[in-house]
């Protein structure tokens, strides 16, 4: 078949194996072009491996330290008549990559918040490298089934207390409108906090210690973003904003828990980027249009695999972390400085439908999200008869 890209508002619904491959291989040769990472993990799990920055510290894990890695998420195969989703193409062509510079690479593809996923990482854990030394929490899903109750769970993206409104850009349309989002209800709250907080976090980490798979002085961080004036409605005081909090707590209640170990738990603070995680959020996509146009002007850009490259050089394996007062380790200061927060602010109430190629880099934008499917990458015939199948060799 001919593979073009079927987007619907903030979703793409196919992607395209040869252009995935093609992506996951940049990412590759960026982080072999970079000096090897000293005193970096030697064995690996990434929770939430598939895409973005789950995807990319799963290469600089890889092909930066040399680890051997197992990665979980919840990817859709493919059919004969229908292409897989991107992070199962991506992950396939991981492998590939990794069994040829001779690292081992296992993955699990179930839903990471259930004990039976969890459970089955165990075992391939203890039939494949055994105890980890890093363990990388990556998960952005909307919903979480509590694996005691049974109770389902969704997130919402409110504010807390009162409304907001503010600018935002219809991707699809290219329509730019106030947006007014009501605020959350106590229970949309909880709720929130139940599927981005940091309780799943810290079962996993319960489930791998029990089952002895936790090595010494291991290492575990988990991501997020706070952004600064223009994002504080949505990630401030907000539903996010106390999922965020909780996964402060976690951090804390974690690194008491690894003690034993000489181990410990960070937050880790990464830039905005486009990820389909971050294409749902409203007011993001042109807020991150922005930042891509300063940072490219101020040559201080990057992408998931520069964020993880540098979280691992500054951050995770450095003698002299950036850490801020909640001791989360920071690799979006480049975002926040000063300077470029204040051109950011001066553009956005400048934008308008008729301007938007031209004080944002849109273009840009869009050509990051159609890249997150293997869209758009540089050597890939998007003319030819491509079948959806590749093999792949997940449990």
């Amino acid at each position: 078949m001919i593979i073009k890209p079927k987007v619907r508002g903030f979703i793409c619904t196919n992607a395209h194996p040869q252009g995935c491959a093609a992506n996951v291989r940049e990412q590759i040769d960026y982080v072999q072009r970079q000096a090897p990472i000293d005193g970096g993990p030697k064995n690996v799990l990434v929770i939430g491996a598939s895409t973005g920055y789950g995807l990319a510290s799963r290469i600089t894990a890889a092909f930066g330290c040399g680890a051997n890695t197992v990665g979980v998420f919840f990817e859709k195969p493919p059919t004969d008549k229908r292409t897989a989703s991107a992070g199962y193409y991506n992950t396939a062509a991981f492998h590939s990559a990794a069994e040829q510079a001779g690292l081992q690479a296992f993955s699990v593809n179930g839903n990471a918040f259930s004990d039976a996923c969890k459970q089955q990482t165990v075992e391939l854990l203890k039939d494949t490298i055994g105890a980890v030394d890093l363990v990388v929490y990556s998960l952005g899903a909307p919903r979480r089934e509590d694996p005691k109750t049974g109770e389902l769970y969704t997130s919402v993206l409110k504010p807390i207390g009162t409304g907001y409104t503010a600018k935002n850009l219809n991707t699809d349309t290219l329509k730019i409108d106030d947006i007014t989002v009501e605020p959350a209800s106590e229970e949309e709250i909880a709720a929130t906090v139940k599927v981005m907080g940091g309780e799943d976090w810290e079962l996993w980490i319960e489930v791998l210690s029990a089952a002895g798979l936790l090595a010494p002085q291991c290492r575990t961080v988990a991501y997020t973003y706070l952004g600064d004036k223009l994002t504080w409605p949505i990630y401030g005081h907000a539903t996010i904003g106390r999922a965020k909090e909780d996964l402060d707590r976690a951090a804390v209640a974690i690194t008491e828990k690894l003690a034993d170990l000489d181990g410990g738990a960070n937050v880790a603070v990464l830039k905005a980027v486009v990820t389909q995680s971050s294409s749902a959020i409203p007011i993001m996509p042109l807020y991150i249009s922005l930042v891509y146009r300063v940072m490219k002007e101020e040559g201080t850009h990057e992408g998931c695999i520069e964020q993880l490259y540098r979280l691992f050089t500054e951050g995770l394996y450095s003698a002299s972390p950036r850490l801020d007062e909640a001791h989360r380790l920071r690799v979006d200061n480049l975002e926040l400085q000063p300077q470029t927060q204040a051109k950011i602010e001066a553009l956005w109430p400048q934008v308008t439908e008729d301007n938007l190629f031209e004080l944002t880099d849109f273009k840009g934008y869009r050509e990051d999200f159609l890249r997150l499917f293997g869209f758009g990458v540089a050597g890939v015939d998007y003319e030819a008869d491509t079948s959806p199948q590749v093999a792949a060799d997940f449990r």
